[in-house]
């Protein structure tokens, strides 16, 4: 599948080694040897165990929790280690793109997150970024190197659509996903609802009110990440109130932190879809939640990139 194969290795952070090994496996391949360590007072240690000179690398590794800053070290240690033993290409695969949620300034005195990791990954050697789904899109310009933006909601898409459920009707939980919600109604073939609503506080949201109608419809909510919950869970219940059936939710990302489990188990929702762009430990799972693997399509990425063929065409092909 891979021109000159030798020429090309996938390696691999702690934050989601299983995707890594899906992807590889995709691919025929297998995971390059490196051992990601911590020196006994808790610094990165990295070891490459075999060569890397010429060879186009790509690194597997989400900047998610629990241990988000030691997952983004490794990823910027291992790229410096693939600088100074002359890799040819390090390209990061990054499925959720850690601090995304603060892109831009809404206040005074407030950090750009989403731009300072650009920096820093950019300075750590790494020469193109992967990422699916990113907290807003507009991230990609905080890059001056070349950046793949995938689309995860159609797996999400493809799924709900095997399921042959009546009378669909897609959601987006608040004005900013329309145009998120506006792709997964077209791949649906469905009409389109929003929900308005306002954060009183970070972290807690108020619906009060629906652009269109879920009456006696089955509801799709459709969102890039899925936190405490907490906007989920109302806005499922307000959904209800407004007369809708069953309610599915799909979130690219699950987060999932405390009471996130708690709350979608009491919770409208029917089932939440998510993927593995971050992994799912033991203690998040749950009968109401179903895990889609992105690995193919990250795979078909690599395959574009490390082949020079065209990425965006992969992008066309998700949508039929």
């Amino acid at each position: 599948m891979l021109a000159e194969e030798g020429k090309f290795r996938i390696f691999a952070g702690n934050a989601n080694p299983d995707l890594a090994r899906e992807i590889a496996a995709y691919l025929g391949t297998t995971v390059g040897d490196a051992v990601i360590n911590r020196f006994n007072n808790g610094e990165v240690q990295v070891m490459i165990n075999e060569s890397v000179r010429g060879k186009d690398i790509f690194i597997v590794q989400p900047t998610c929790g629990p241990d988000v800053n030691d997952n983004i070290m490794e990823l910027l240690i291992m790229a410096d280690a693939f600088k100074r033993a002359s890799a040819n290409h390090i390209t990061a695969i990054v499925p959720y793109y850690g601090y995304s949620r603060q892109d831009r300034k809404a206040r005074g005195r407030e950090p750009i997150t989403a731009k300072l990791m650009a920096d820093l990954l950019e300075t750590a050697g790494i020469t193109r970024v992967v990422t699916i789904d990113l907290h807003a899109a507009q991230i990609q310009g905080f890059f001056n190197i070349p950046f793949d933006h995938m689309p995860g909601g159609y797996i999400l898409a493809d799924y709900i659509k095997d399921k042959n459920l009546k009378d669909m009707i897609v959601v987006s939980p608040d004005l900013g996903g329309v145009g998120r919600a506006r792709k997964m109604a077209e791949k649906l073939d469905c009409p389109m609802a929003i929900i308005d609503k306002r954060r009183p506080e970070p972290g807690v949201a108020e619906v009060m009110n629906l652009i269109g109608s879920v009456e006696g419809k089955t509801a799709i909510m459709v969102d890039d990440m899925v936190d405490t919950a907490g906007s989920l869970a109302e806005a499922a219940l307000a959904l209800k109130k407004f007369g809708a059936g069953d309610i599915y939710a799909c979130c690219t990302h699950p987060i999932l932190t405390d009471p996130a489990l708690s709350r979608i188990a009491q919770s409208e929702i029917t089932e939440l879809v998510v993927t593995n762009t971050i992994p799912l430990p033991p203690n998040k799972k749950h009968p109401k939640i179903k895990v889609l693997s992105v690995a193919p399509i990250l795979a078909e990425t690599v395959l574009r990139i490390y082949n020079d063929w065209s990425v965006s065409q992969l992008f066309e092909e998700t949508k039929k």
